[in-house]
């Protein structure tokens, strides 16, 4: 059997294209199915070829990330006047579903470009958006959205990053931890409290510049999945932060996030249908090489029904996507419901494909069991799936107590 399942540029797009579903597609507008064209393209030509590499090496995903962005991807969800396209979530969502199908850690740097730029498109002043969105959006500085503390994760009210006022602004003090592309991050919007009595009344952001004195960054931690996208720890020691740099306004952080991870839970959800798609995909591949054109029925029935269960999830991830688009008031049970049936998709493809392929699935040429390992972490992050489910129950019973 071939150790590795690799296709050239074109063998990647023939490939993609065939496992395309007109049931998921018939709702495109002719722009979406542009963008997830020129998107699949830098793809198969630079970054699915280095995916496999990346992976064992570790090594950051620059070049990929930068073909993204020097096309005009990274600013699918930003207005044009700062360097964006003004694009649907939809074609946002596409975006990152190929790119994660190609590579997902490759994914999860791109999309931290947009988590750390969105929350300075809503509450940033219009200096602050001129002065830091476009490079963030063209790639020319890395960015890092800094919520996660050793004792606060998904319970953002309970956050111990400290910021103090001062005659020039504020001082800022703490730790951060899991954040994706800390080490490298030159701008930060970084998430701290101003009372830590208050709980997410205090919460407050603030835009913070990795070259300033005091912020200090960690190496990137050894993982399980995600490889060459780094994660690592910040540290803030008693960093002045002028008044300027204070996002929105004080005591309003809580609101920023809420609104911001609408967009970071359609990323990590078009996440795991991208990695559905690289595990059906690696486990079809592998197995035409294995039984030639005529794969053995138990084989064929298994992937018939991951075939449905991924069609499912983009019609899923597609739909909230649009809804996102035609009301922005769209309730954290419907995001939620998303994020969370479209990353758990995501691992759940990979474990069966790994079964589908036996003693195969575990050798590392196929690229089945990096998706089962870099798909774990996306029902973490982005609020963690307990969470969304907790989301999800909160409205079903409001719903039942309306009905009585």
């Amino acid at each position: 059997m071939n150790a590795s399942t690799r296709l050239d540029p074109e063998q990647y797009l023939r490939f993609q294209s065939a496992l395309d579903e007109p049931a998921a597609d018939g709702a495109l507008t002719d722009r979406e199915r542009r963008v997830r064209r020129a998107t699949r393209e830098i793809v198969a030509s630079e970054i699915a070829p280095k995916s496999a590499d990346l992976d064992i090496t570790h090594a950051f995903p620059h070049e990929g990330v930068q073909a993204l962005s020097k096309a005009g991807l990274g600013g699918l969800l930003f207005p044009v006047d700062l360097g964006g396209s003004g694009d649907s979530n939809v074609a946002y969502a596409l975006t990152v579903e190929e790119v994660a199908a190609g590579c997902a850690a490759t994914s999860l740097v791109f999309m931290t470009q947009m988590h750390t730029a969105y929350p300075i498109l809503l509450a940033g002043s219009a200096e602050q958006r001129r002065r830091y969105i476009p490079g963030l959006l063209s790639g020319d500085v890395y960015g890092s959205l800094a919520i996660t503390e050793p004792e606060a994760g998904s319970d953002v009210s309970s956050l111990r990053t400290l910021a103090t006022a001062t005659p020039s602004g504020w001082e800022l003090t703490g730790q951060k931890t899991f954040i994706t592309t800390g080490d490298r991050a030159g701008v930060i919007v970084c998430f701290a409290t101003i009372d830590r009595s208050r709980g997410r009344d205090a919460v407050t952001a603030f835009i913070v510049e990795g070259s300033w004195r005091g912020v200090s960054k960690g190496r990137p931690f050894d993982k399980m999945g995600m490889h060459a996208s780094s994660t690592a720890e910040l540290f803030f020691d008693r960093v002045d932060v002028p008044r300027e740099n204070l996002l929105g306004e004080e005591g309003r952080g809580w609101d920023i996030v809420m609104r911001a991870v609408v967009k970071s839970r359609i990323s990590a959800a078009a996440q795991g249908v991208g990695l559905a798609r690289a595990a059906y995909g690696r486990a079809l591949t592998a197995l035409r090489d294995l039984y030639g054109s005529r794969i053995p029925d138990e084989e064929t029935f298994a992937l018939a029904d991951l075939r449905g269960r991924i069609l499912q999830g983009r019609l899923l991830l597609h739909a909230v996507a649009r809804q996102v688009d035609d009301d922005p008031n769209v309730t954290p049970a419907h995001i939620g419901l998303m994020k969370q049936q479209c990353t758990d998709l995501g691992f759940q493809a990979a474990v069966e494909a790994v079964r589908i392929l036996g003693p195969h699935g575990d050798l590392v040429g196929l690229g089945v069991e990096r998706c089962l390992r870099d798909a774990k972490v996306t029902q973490i992050y982005d609020g963690t799936n307990e969470i969304q489910r907790l989301l999800i129950g909160r409205e079903t019973n409001r719903a039942l107590k309306e009905l009585t």
